[in-house]
């Protein structure tokens, strides 16, 4: 079965208190975009993300605020920043890499909440039982001249979801993918 193609860049998911912090008492995100994926949007607001080693400035706030702080980035923003995040569901953020945000307006450490994050396909309940994926895992099949299969990729049940596959900036690019490209669920 075919799907969409969803290009996931670094992006950092903020608490109200966080957001706060950064960017001073009562603030809140102000939308740019929405996002393919409902009740989502890109936030006009960025910040710098920061280890011991380097940094990475102008990454996208995404909203809604959320009840956890986290921080998703490619492997290759990895190793510029000098950190080994483990690749995880989103939400997932304990024993996580640590990482420091930066706002105008202040600085918030961040114990845990640096991941990259898993290969995964929105779906809603309706859906995965019309098209029969059961599984927790599938495999999927990239055509063209940098074709390939992509195993472990999660399948992310919710009760409202465009159906897409997400990928980060590192797994697109190894495939010649852009946003909007199709590719095929090969099952289970």
């Amino acid at each position: 079965m075919k799907i969409g193609v969803g290009v996931s860049a670094r992006h950092v998911h903020l608490t109200k208190q966080t957001l706060e912090t950064l960017f001073g008492e009562g603030y809140s995100l102000t939308k740019k975009k929405d996002l393919s994926q409902p009740l989502q949007f890109a936030a006009e607001e960025m910040v710098t993300i920061e280890t011991p080693k380097s940094k990475i400035e102008r990454v996208r706030i995404l909203g809604p605020i959320r009840p956890y702080d986290q921080v998703e980035i490619s492997k290759t923003d990895a190793v510029k920043l000098g950190v080994n995040p483990p690749v995880r569901n989103s939400g997932k953020v304990e024993a996580s890499e640590s990482i420091t945000l930066i706002g105008p307006k202040g600085k918030v450490f961040l114990e845990k909440g640096c991941i990259i994050p898993t290969r995964h396909i929105h779906i809603t309940k309706k859906q995965r039982e019309e098209y029969g994926l059961e599984a927790e895992m599938v495999s999927v099949r990239i055509p063209g001249e940098k074709g390939g299969i992509l195993d472990s990729v999660y399948i992310k049940e919710s009760e409202e979801a465009f159906f897409e596959l997400h990928l980060d900036t590192d797994d697109a690019n190894a495939h010649l993918l852009a946003q909007g490209s199709v590719v095929e669920i090969m099952g289970e």
